[in-house]
């Protein structure tokens, strides 16, 4: 039903910011919760940051609290995050999900919750 794709990714270098989007090209983004991954080749696909249905709920990873925050712009039908003070270790492919949970309010954090997946936008942070 509903087709993802991010964008905003980037070389930065540490300390830098950036925006990533996601966008619904297919559907409204609203309809779905949404949760912003991230991926090194070789590893897990990790939680970031997600955002229920209605906005009014997010949940971060440790290791992005205070840096990032994810928010919604449904005139635009977007989920954007916003990524500062970035770190080398932020280095990642980082990809949006959008889940039809039963519950509103619901934030995941298990990447296998979510239905449908962007293609990924690459972030580099240089030293």
């Amino acid at each position: 039903q509903v087709q993802l794709e991010e964008s905003g990714g980037g070389l930065v270098q540490t300390g830098d910011s950036l925006r990533l989007s996601c966008a619904a090209s297919v559907g409204s983004i609203s309809d779905y919760a949404v949760g912003w991954f991230r991926q090194v080749p070789g590893r897990r696909r990790v939680f970031v940051a997600g955002v229920n249905r209605s906005g009014g709920t997010t949940a971060y990873a440790d290791s992005v609290k205070g840096r990032f925050t994810i928010s919604r712009d449904n005139a635009k039908n977007l989920v954007n995050l916003q990524m500062n003070s970035l770190e080398p270790e932020d280095t990642a492919v980082y990809y949006c999900g959008a889940a039809s949970f039963r519950y509103q309010n619901v934030v995941a954090q298990i990447s296998t919750t979510y239905d449908g997946w962007g293609q990924g936008t690459q972030v580099t942070v240089s030293s």
